[in-house]
């Protein structure tokens, strides 16, 4: 089983508004998240193959390989968005805290397992009701508590003081590096445990990447970051853990620093110095 590192590299430590370095939360013993043995079919055809990996907690887990080769499909089983697929199965089992996510109510999960994806999605509602109205099905805020932790979300996303004088206009008219970060707000308002990105940036200018970056730093002291890109770069620049996959299955996973300067497969090597992919 892949094992990852029970610390923080300084190098990705945030700041806080002064320049001080944040502490890096020490995470709990054992894993966040727990993949043992995971294999997944779409039909007939098998996307993953035998992948066990750990995911600690507060820390961020970069999923990195060619396209592809299982990531997002990984990545949408932490969280059973899988279970929406006709005719697809997964054999073995994923832990959350120690619980197979099976066994979990699929709400209560999405809720613990909150996920963003590709491209920004945001409800066509309000800026407002993007963000009240998973503490509305939920029941998590009384209306006099709504505002408050409306405004709590977009400050976690960075978002606040760039809407805040226009709450109640159409979350279409952000742009679409702001529509992502409503889309983090609105997973975040529900205080998930674990945040999972795919590609999050994918679609995004570098302006916006960076703040998405730097928020991402932020996050992890509050919850669990599991990303997936096809920018090493990004990985490298926002990630504790590195997790390697090639056609369906897991090369390596290492801490980051460790993977991208001395990978231990050459598979590995061959793919972040750009001989394929």
């Amino acid at each position: 089983m892949s094992t990852v590192p029970d610390y923080a590299p300084e190098s990705k430590t945030a700041q806080d508004r002064k320049g001080a370095p944040l502490p890096t939360p020490t995470p709990a013993p054992g894993p966040k998240l727990r993949a043992t043995n995971v294999n997944f079919f779409y039909g007939t055809f098998q996307a993953l193959y035998d992948i066990s990996l750990d995911m600690q907690e507060h820390l961020v887990t970069a999923l990195i390989g060619p396209s592809g080769c299982g990531k997002s499909t990984f990545l949408r089983n932490l969280n059973r968005i899988n279970d929406t697929v006709r005719n697809s199965r997964m054999e073995g089992k994923i832990l959350l805290d120690n619980e197979d996510v099976r066994e979990v109510d699929v709400t209560n999960l999405r809720r613990r397992v909150g996920m963003v994806f590709q491209r920004p999605n945001p409800f066509p509602k309000s800026i407002f009701e993007n963000i009240a109205y998973g503490l509305k099905i939920n029941g998590m805020a009384k209306r006099s508590e709504m505002r408050d932790k409306v405004e709590r979300s977009l400050r976690r996303a960075a978002l606040w003081d760039e809407v805040k004088d226009k709450l109640h206009e159409s979350a279409y008219a952000l742009s679409g590096g702001q529509q992502q970060r409503l889309c983090i707000a609105r997973a975040l308002a529900v205080n998930p445990e674990v945040l999972l990105l795919d590609e999050p940036c994918s679609a995004l200018d570098p302006v916006s990447t960076a703040k998405i970056e730097e928020l991402m730093l932020q996050l992890r002291s509050s919850c669990t970051v599991a990303i997936v890109t096809h920018n090493m770069q990004q990985a490298a620049r926002v990630s504790d853990v590195t997790a390697f996959l090639l056609e369906g299955k897991l090369i390596e996973c290492r801490p980051t620093a460790q993977l991208f300067t001395n990978p231990a497969d050459p598979r590995t090597e061959a793919y972040i110095t750009g001989r394929f992919g």
